[in-house]
């Protein structure tokens, strides 16, 4: 797992900006209700996603939410209601917002029962008829049919924490409904194999991948030896889901 509080001042710039924050916002506002009042982004990062789902609604108030100390200063530069707290455990009480999102989290949530914790507090925190909306099978939108996919293959894990089918079991689980999805690009995020190869060996592809041993140095090798290090390969496509509470 990255440290995200040294990688707070990096993390826009090496994850496609202002593009993609503003691709994944639109998406987001697309499936909360016109009549929600009260949004809450949990891993909201540096803020660049949680401060265009303001501009993008304005009558929205946007809140934010992150574990990390570094993350969370750059983020309440941009929205300022950023509370330092972990996804599992909200400083929020019970059916007080119309709507959660979580945009590349899910996926980071390796632990035994955490994605199913996350769920939960959402829906402990969501008045009735309010939305939780988060990105699920992330890794997979990765996978573009590139020369690196296939390097990549053979490691993947096979059991990703945010696989749509496991999340929409939690939800159901939890009296949440199927409320609809969306998907956007991933701008700037198509990797060249030499920054594929960097990420590998920075433990970036953490949660997709099985890396024991010196597993991490051969794929480097292997993508390193790819035509065109350089050149980047198409963005990713990813999917948002959405779960409404009952009532």
């Amino acid at each position: 797992m990255l440290d995200y509080d040294a990688e707070a001042a990096r993390y826009d710039s090496t994850r496609g900006g202002v593009p993609r924050a503003e691709a994944a916002a639109r998406a987001v506002l697309a499936l909360v209700p016109p009549t929600a009042r009260t949004l809450l982004d949990i891993a909201c990062g540096t803020g660049l996603v949680t401060e265009r789902v303001a501009r993008g609604r304005p009558g929205l108030r946007v809140h934010g939410a992150d574990a990390s100390h570094g993350m969370v200063r750059l983020a309440r530069h941009r929205v300022g209601a950023v509370a330092l707290a972990d996804a599992r455990r909200l400083p929020v009480a019970g059916a007080a917002l119309d709507a959660v999102s979580a945009v590349w989290l899910l996926h980071l949530l390796r632990g035994e029962g955490q994605v199913r914790e996350v769920v939960t507090e959402a829906a402990r925190v969501l008045r009735p008829g309010g939305v939780f909306v988060a990105t699920v099978d992330k890794d997979a939108g990765h996978d573009v049919g590139s020369d690196i996919d296939a390097v990549l293959a053979p490691c993947l894990s096979p059991c990703p924490s945010d696989a749509s089918r496991l999340v929409g079991a939690y939800a159901a689980g939890l009296g949440l409904e199927p409320a609809g999805g969306a998907v956007f690009a991933g701008h700037g995020q198509g990797r060249s194999p030499r920054r594929a190869a960097r990420a590998v060996l920075r433990g970036e592809y953490a949660s997709r991948l099985a890396l024991p041993g010196r597993t991490a140095e051969r794929l480097a090798a292997e993508l390193l030896a790819l035509p065109g290090p350089d050149r980047a390969r198409p963005d990713p496509v990813f999917r948002l889901t959405a779960f409404r509470a009952p009532g």
